[in-house]
């Protein structure tokens, strides 16, 4: 097949095109990329390039959270191709509605969590008839390069993430949050009520906790009104993310565990201070936070409250011999085992998290065990390899359909 693919703004995105693009070629597939910062670059992704190979037939295009497909254009463009379009989202569908409702005619969606489908199917069944599960993938070094033997390694825990102080994530919404509903509620005030619901029911899935916010206040809301307050419930859906990333950080800075923190923003975290804590590099390129995930005996994750799916942080630690440390959801305890190939603690007794830390540390024979199983089960079921292709059968299964 004839494949296109992006780069965009997004770092991350970038080198997961670079994947897919590795991996469509090994089977033959021919692939271009465009670049979408710099349309008028002179070099392989540039628009003159993009040009002459959609001069031809295309048969697929790929992107990443509906960057290449939201355009008039290139919705226009990929219809007159009859390609399919690949949409694999990396975050809640509910951020992205207005793609939801508007994209080429041969549109496939995938979703990093299996209550996202089931939100795409329950809102946008009429509009998005291909929707499928993908759980996220990660990179496995290459061959040559040796696994750092357990005790030598630099970081006793690692954790590569964004931190915002979470009542920060309410001061950037827009002005209509002001509009208030007819009991006098304030969309402001409604994200607050739901925001701290999500704090007290750690097991709500967003679109739970919206459903949930709307009972508590007694609204009778139409289907349209209902999506309106998914959409803009991303405020809601940062703030419980940073809370629960604060809260599992000042946990392991209070024990006295080594604590390395990789990403933007760390300094404003309450426990930054604390003589056990590390603050790295603000923003590494995800090509080279890998390496330093490999030096690390455990790899923290806090789940992006995915209640029934996965996180590229789990994938890589463990493709990169490294013992991922991780909330749960329903998708990791279907296919991973706790003390086994991953090790999971409770965002509801956060006591326990030094103590299970500790462990790992302490105990190289039982880490040392999780991290061979886990590296092997990862190698079979959640490479690049295998995210190509779910993506080229998912492709022909729309073909067939259409």
């Amino acid at each position: 097949m004839r494949i296109v693919l992006f780069y965009s703004e997004t770092e991350s995105f970038n080198f997961f095109t670079d994947q897919l693009v590795n991996e469509f070629q090994r089977r033959g597939n021919e692939t271009c990329i465009l670049d979408l910062r710099e349309l008028q670059a002179e070099n392989s992704c540039s628009y003159r390039e993009f040009e002459q190979f959609v001069s031809k037939k295309v048969d697929a295009v790929i992107c990443f959270d509906g960057l290449g497909t939201r355009e008039d254009v290139f919705i226009q463009l990929w219809d007159a191709h009859e390609a399919v379009v690949v949409d694999i989202l990396m975050d809640h569908p509910l951020r992205f509605h207005p793609t939801l409702e508007k994209h080429p005619r041969r549109y496939l969606l995938f979703c990093c969590d299996r209550d996202h489908v089931t939100y795409v199917r329950e809102y946008f069944g009429d509009k998005v008839p291909y929707v499928l599960f993908m759980p996220h993938v990660g990179a496995a070094p290459r061959k040559d390069i040796q696994v750092i033997p357990y005790k030598e390694r630099k970081y006793e825990i690692l954790f590569s993430a964004t931190y915002y102080q979470p009542e920060s994530m309410f001061s950037k919404m827009k002005e209509q949050m002001l509009l208030r509903f007819s009991d006098g509620t304030s969309m402001d005030e409604f994200y607050r009520f739901m925001y701290q619901n999500l704090k007290e029911h750690s097991g709500f899935t967003t679109e739970q906790a919206v459903l949930y916010t709307i009972n508590q206040l007694g609204w009778q809301l139409s289907m349209d009104a209902v999506k309106i307050l998914m959409n803009g419930s991303v405020c809601a859906d940062w703030a419980i993310r940073q809370y629960q990333r604060e809260k599992v950080v000042k946990v392991l800075a209070e024990s006295g565990i080594p604590l390395y923190l990789l990403g933007k923003g760390w300094e404003n975290h309450p426990s930054i201070n604390c003589k056990n804590v590390h603050r790295l590099d603000d923003r590494v390129a995800y090509a080279k936070t890998l390496p330093m995930m490999a030096d690390a005996k455990i790899n923290l994750n806090v789940m992006p409250w995915f209640k029934n799916g996965s996180h590229d942080r789990i994938a890589n630690t463990l493709l990169q011999h490294s013992v991922p440390l991780t909330d749960t959801s329903r998708w990791l305890e279907d296919n991973f085992v706790d003390g086994q190939d991953i090790a999971f603690y409770d965002l509801n007794h956060l006591e326990e998290l030094p103590a299970i830390a500790e462990r790992l540390l302490e105990d190289q024979e039982l880490a040392e065990e999780i991290i061979q199983n886990g590296h092997e089960k990862a190698l079979l079921n959640l490479t690049w390899g295998h995210c190509a292709e779910w993506v080229l059968d998912g492709i022909q299964a729309v073909r067939v359909n259409c």
